[in-house]
């Protein structure tokens, strides 16, 4: 037998382990549970989660033009978070990338109906979008999967940012994401002349579950209506973990943002769950 037959299996299978490994490392399992965290706004709750896997970091621009084929952001870089997305184009990366790679699509977008639970008058796409759970594709995390994941599961420290006391180890956000580090107040002037922007992802420290930036550079969907005592649902999607523009406060991870699911910005992006095998 020749030594090209032995070749080119045993190469076959050093690519395809290298294919799985690169798909396993770009994802953290999440190991489910109830929150540990003590000043979650789900800590009292009975809430119990099961495992998901996460994007260990926020979706780049690479990712989205490998999928969406174009690439809408304000600041372009491969490594960079993609930004100027709404949760509509959130929706339908999902559901791309979950066929690209033979996946079943978690979410079913009727275009031609309009969502009558949609009260938000800028938002002029209201789609009607349903997602199946269940489905083994790509879908945004729910608001409690996010939080869940950015506080530390089940190896939560009790932090305030994600992964740190110090928000500075963490989080890109407008004092330290520009030339130099900004002291005194928010002034939007001031920012954009220390040429403030996104940051390449995972280059500050990661949380106690390996996963990075879910305290500032973009904040990220979620696949959740915002309500709470005050707001019913209806009036916008949730955001979380603040962004290069914002303040520390939004950086927290308790903190709730919510903003018009057509809404774009500079500094909103998102990441990616899908579900164990087993489910």
């Amino acid at each position: 037998m020749s030594k090209a037959k032995f070749i080119l299996p045993l190469l076959f299978l050093t690519l395809f382990a290298a294919c799985k490994k690169q798909r396993v490392d770009e994802f953290v399992l999440i190991k489910g549970g109830s929150f540990n965290h003590p000043g979650s706004n789900y800590h009292d709750s009975t809430l119990s989660l099961p495992d998901y896997y996460m994007s260990r970091y926020e979706i780049t621009q690479q990712q989205w033009e490998k999928v969406m084929g174009t690439n809408p952001s304000a600041f372009k870089g491969d490594k960079l978070p993609v930004e100027m997305v709404s949760w509509y184009d959130c929706i339908e990366y999902c559901n791309r990338r979950s066929i690209l790679e033979e996946l079943k699509p978690c979410y079913s977008i009727k275009k031609q109906e309009t969502d009558t639970v949609n009260r938000n008058k800028l938002d002029d796409v209201k789609w009607v979008v349903e997602v199946d759970f269940n489905a083994n594709g790509y879908r945004m995390p729910t608001e409690a999967e996010w939080e869940y994941a950015a506080s530390g599961g089940q190896k939560s420290n009790g932090y305030t940012y994600s992964g740190s006391n110090e928000i500075l180890s963490v989080a890109w956000f407008w004092r330290n994401s520009g030339d130099a580090y900004l002291e005194g107040d928010w002034i939007w002037n001031r920012i954009e002349k220390n040429k403030c922007k996104t940051r390449e992802v995972g280059l500050k420290a990661p949380n106690e579950l390996g996963l990075f930036d879910m305290s500032g550079n973009v904040r990220e969907w979620c696949w959740d209506w915002y309500e709470d005592n005050q707001l019913r649902k209806g009036h916008g999607r949730v955001w979380r973990g603040g962004g290069w523009m914002g303040g520390k406060h939004a950086c927290a991870i308790t903190y709730r943002g919510i903003f018009e699911a057509n809404g774009k910005g500079p500094d909103q992006g998102f990441r990616i769950v899908r579900n164990t095998e087993q489910k």
